[in-house]
Order: C-alpha cells, then sequence, then structure tokens
C-alpha cells in the first residue's frame, strides 16, 4: 500500500443549504415529520421557500460537512459530489475549497439545478431536512476518479447516495477501488427514513464486506435492526460491522469492534441552538482520530468536540478552528 494523498476523501449529494428557524406550526402547515428528511421535487421546493421566513444560506451536504470539518482539524481532504454549472454551484465549489477541499468534480452544465435542502430548525433545536436533490442525483460512476480513491486512507460514503441510482453505483464502484488499493470505507447511515428505504441493502454492504466502518444514531440503529432494544441491536451492529460507531445525542457515544465497546460522553455545551450537522461532524472528529491512529476512546471524545462546536450555532459547519479547539482541551491532533 502506498503512501496517501488524501486522509479522508468523501462522497456525497452535493447540496446547497437553506436554513430557517421556525416553529412546529409551520411543519404541521406543510404535513412535514418532524426530525425527517424527505425528498421533494422543483414544485415543492419552491412552495416551501416562498412560505419560509428570512433564511441563512450556505454550501451544506452531509458528507461534505463531514470533510469540511476533518479540513478544519488539519486533514489532506478531498471530496466528490455533482453541482450545476449556475450561481448557486458556483457559490458551493468556491465555500468547500476555501475551507481547504480538493474538489474536483466536473460541474454539469445541463439538467437540473444544484441541489438545495431546506432545513427547518425548531425552537428545541431539531431540524427537519426537505431536500431537492438537483443535479446531485446525476453523480454517475464517471466522477469517481480511481487515482484519487487509491489515493485516500478512508472513502466516506453517505447513506444518503443510495436513493439515486447512478449515485449508488457511483457509490459501488468507489468502494471496489478503495478496497483494491487496501484501503478503508466509511459509511453513514445518514437517516433513520433512509434506512427504512435500504435496510436490506445497508445490512448487505456490512455483512459483505463493502464497508468497514458504520456511523449511526440511535434512530437509525433501531430502524435498521427493527427494535427498540439499543443493547440487542447493538450485540446486532458488533457482529455485522468490523467497526460501528453509533451517537446517542448528550449521552454521547457507543464504540463497537472485535476489540470490545468503548463509551464515550459527550462534550458539555452552554447552549443548544441547531443540531443540523452533529451526526457529520461527530463522523469528521472520530475519523480524524482513526487518521491520527489515536485510539476508539481519543476518537470519540474529537467527535463529541466537534459535535457540540456545530449544534451551538446556526449552520452545518465549524465556526471556529476545529484543530485549535482540540488542542486547547488536550486531544490529540
Amino acid at each position: 500500500m502506498t503512501d496517501a494523498k488524501f486522509d479522508v476523501l468523501a462522497i456525497g449529494n452535493a447540496i446547497f443549504d437553506v436554513l430557517v428557524q421556525t416553529d412546529d406550526g409551520f411543519l404541521a402547515r406543510h404535513e412535514m415529520p418532524k426530525g425527517s428528511m424527505s425528498l421533494i421535487d422543483e414544485a415543492r421546493a419552491t412552495a416551501i421557500y416562498r412560505d419560509m421566513g428570512p433564511a441563512t444560506e450556505m454550501s451544506g451536504g452531509s458528507a461534505a460537512n463531514t470533510i469540511v470539518g476533518l479540513a478544519s482539524f488539519g486533514a489532506r481532504t478531498a471530496y466528490v459530489g455533482k453541482i450545476k454549472d449556475d450561481q448557486i454551484g458556483k457559490m458551493y465549489a468556491h465555500d468547500i475549497r476555501a475551507a481547504g477541499v480538493a474538489f474536483d468534480t466536473v460541474p454539469a452544465t445541463a439538467g437540473p439545478a444544484t441541489g438545495c435542502c431546506y432545513v427547518l430548525v425548531t425552537p428545541d433545536g431539531e431540524r427537519t431536512m426537505n431536500t431537492y436533490l438537483g443535479a446531485a442525483q446525476n453523480l454517475s460512476p464517471a466522477d469517481i476518479d480511481p487515482a484519487a480513491i487509491a489515493a485516500s486512507r478512508f472513502v466516506y460514503l453517505e447513506g444518503y447516495l443510495w436513493d439515486p441510482k447512478d449515485a449508488k453505483d457511483a457509490f459501488v464502484k468507489a468502494a471496489a477501488i478503495a478496497h483494491e488499493a487496501e484501503r478503508e470505507v466509511a459509511l453513514t447511515l445518514s437517516d433513520a427514513f433512509c434506512v427504512g428505504r435500504y435496510r436490506d441493502e445497508f445490512l448487505e454492504l456490512m455483512r459483505g464486506g463493502t464497508v468497514d466502518v458504520v456511523f449511526a444514531n440511535e434512530a437509525e440503529l433501531s430502524s435498521l435492526y427493527q427494535t427498540s432494544d439499543f443493547d440487542g441491536a447493538l450485540k446486532q451492529l458488533r457482529e455485522d460491522a468490523t467497526l460501528g460507531i453509533v451517537t446517542r445525542s448528550e449521552k454521547g457515544c457507543v464504540v463497537v469492534s472485535n476489540d470490545g465497546v468503548v463509551s464515550v460522553p459527550a462534550f458539555p455545551i452552554s447552549k443548544l441552538v441547531d443540531t443540523t450537522g452533529a451526526g457529520d461532524l461527530f463522523a469528521a472528529g472520530f475519523l480524524f482520530g482513526l487518521v491520527r491512529q489515536a485510539g476508539y476512546e481519543a476518537a470519540g471524545k474529537l467527535g463529541a468536540l466537534a459535535a457540540a462546536e456545530v449544534i451551538q450555532h446556526i449552520g452545518a459547519r465549524p465556526q471556529v478552528s476545529l484543530k485549535q479547539l482540540a488542542e486547547k482541551n488536550g486531544l490529540p491532533v
């Protein structure tokens, strides 16, 4: 195995986030299940945007948030995601490159616009997402650069990629190339509703060895094994995944592997503002810990630190240097 050019390369849906603070009444009027991620068409996107209040707009997408977090820790990073050569697409590309991430995916010149996600944040900090995939759904195997994949220590994939057929094929291609180069493949299950759609396929990815590292939260784990018995589901995950990491909000996280079970507490916060990106940034910290070979407990602490930073402000990207924050808290960088 040759030395890696990148510590982590992430592949995901390139989505521009439109965040607005709202109330439960808005969700009810628009028949949105609270805390869910729903795929919407352009007409629905237009209707939601029309009724929304003042918004904060920024580049997003689950895996993109994770890779920006990794860059903030000081990791060498790359991202693959499909945008269109339009105004929002240009803003998206600028944002992710400005964060220190290599982004070379060729933009689409025809077809749907760059994807957008309307994120409704209620006073309890919960976020409800409505995603118009747009150009992101047209990510295809042709967008996967074998050399870049083979040069990355970890390839990180988001479960949302399993929705569009071409993106799914790109996902499988990337995993095969990574393993051929003796690299590791990580998957985030993304969303309990996503797991509900593709439960059997996700289990096969784990059991068949397509993915080595799996990130999930409690709801996703429960959906994956169709049980509310956390300990039972955790036991199943330990059998099915080489390495499994389950986040539990204020309860911290649990890491399961052949070596055993490790629990890591959450990092204390002053005020919960917006949970958007909590799981994404946790994954960034944990993967950074793996890259630095810091051990599972230290990786869990780095993940908890990054998640704590992002949930104390609006938006899914860190507002301070995570590297400096880790140093300040005595964590390995």
